[in-house]
């Protein structure tokens, strides 16, 4: 594997950390204001496109945008059930594992070779 192969993968990695804390940190302070709560998650969010959209650039010389964008959202979810878990509280249930394998199972699709 390769930088280009790499590379992206820990860009989107550091991206959805930061979108994970702009859409959901907030729901742990829910007595602050809510356009203070917008504008501090519209900050962090800026740092989300810093990290995600140069690893789109740099990934899209090795994966398609259906793999990329695939990518994406497998990573959203692994650091999202670590964030419900360990910031918000939240329990993951069985159900959750299973629409998450679902899921998985779909990006296996997106990157194996075309059927038939």
């Amino acid at each position: 594997m390769t930088s280009a192969h790499i590379t992206p993968i820990l860009l989107l990695m550091a991206s959805n950390i930061f979108m994970t804390v702009a859409w959901y940190g907030h729901l742990a302070h829910k007595s602050k204001p809510l356009l203070i709560v917008i504008m501090v998650s519209w900050g962090i969010a800026f740092f989300e496109y810093v990290l995600a959209v140069p690893a789109n650039r740099i990934g899209h010389s090795v994966y398609s945008a259906a793999e990329l964008k695939t990518m994406q959202e497998v990573i959203t979810l692994l650091v999202f059930a670590l964030f419900a878990v360990f910031w918000l509280g939240e329990k993951l249930t069985i159900n959750h594992a299973v629409g998450f394998a679902l899921i998985a199972g779909g990006a296996w699709f997106v990157f194996r070779a075309p059927l038939g």
